[in-house]
């Protein structure tokens, strides 16, 4: 299927109108059972957190949101998967590599249709969360 098949059979045109005009950021907060590997985990990955609460909270800026972890029961996030969007389809694959050396395990980079044309690069973070990193093919 080409991008103009897929859009016309998947994507609502016209688009409904927004009930809530949402600003430009969008944060994610997770709860780990096991917290001080998976703040380890992601610091390997994304370098040092820029905010500290205490011994339960660690957050990284992600453009203008959050990836928040924190203290908490019942393994780790189930059902959710947190989607990573950057600048380029190589920085893509260099965060989707980093996600998998650090102990992820995922599938090799492929291209899709998400909405509009993308780098798909999924893994599993070793606590069971999904994490999707993508970037636009066509910018």
């Amino acid at each position: 299927m080409d991008y103009e098949a897929y859009r016309k059979a998947y994507v609502v045109d016209p688009a409904p109108e927004p009930r809530y005009r949402f600003s430009d950021s969008f944060s994610v907060a997770l709860y780990f059972e096991d917290y001080a590997a998976a703040v380890e985990y992601y610091t390997e990955i994304l370098g040092p957190p820029g905010y500290i609460e205490g011994e339960w909270t660690r957050g990284w800026r992600i453009h203008k949101g959050w990836l928040t972890l924190l203290k908490g029961k019942g393994g780790g996030p189930k059902n959710v998967e947190i989607i990573f969007e950057v600048a380029k389809p190589e920085e893509a694959e260099k965060l989707h590599a980093a996600f998998i050396a650090a102990g992820g395990k995922g599938d090799a980079p492929s291209d899709q249709f998400m909405y509009e044309s993308v780098r798909y690069c999924s893994v599993t973070d070793p606590f069971g969360t999904n994490i999707l990193v993508i970037s636009r093919l066509n910018r």
